[in-house]
């Protein structure tokens, strides 16, 4: 869902303001605001590795934004591939992870999705 909205921002963001590398995009840092942040909440609730490694790939283009900022002299094409490049590797990562997730499904029948302390699971808690 965050890569979908993430693309529908994209999408609605260059209706109105065409992209442009020559200087801080203020658009696609407040996109990457809200995907790293979003990614990192989840991160942290979910049972899982995969969101670990894809919030580090969400936080990779905030350093590109960062980067931009601290010298304005940067590549418009630098600027873009630093924007992007983490981005191609999410798809592959979240293919991976829903495999490994179906693998432990039929192997064990259950696999937890958050952690407990934020809510309920799907294993029965035993001290109830």
């Amino acid at each position: 869902m965050i890569l979908i909205a993430m693309l529908l921002a994209d999408q609605i963001l260059h209706l109105f303001i065409p992209p442009r590398f020559s200087s801080v995009d203020m658009g696609h840092l407040l996109i990457d605001l809200m995907a790293a942040g979003t990614t990192f909440v989840l991160a942290m609730t979910a049972h899982r590795f995969w969101p670990m490694p894809a919030a580090v790939l969400q936080f990779l283009p905030l350093m590109a934004h960062i980067g931009k900022a601290a010298d304005l002299s940067v590549h418009p094409i630098a600027y873009l591939a630093m924007q992007v490049a983490a981005a191609w590797l999410l798809p592959p990562l979240l293919a991976f992870a829903t495999w490994r997730h179906q693998m432990r499904l039929r192997t064990s029948g259950i696999d937890q999705s958050w952690y407990r302390s934020w809510g309920s699971s799907s294993q029965p808690n035993a001290s109830r």
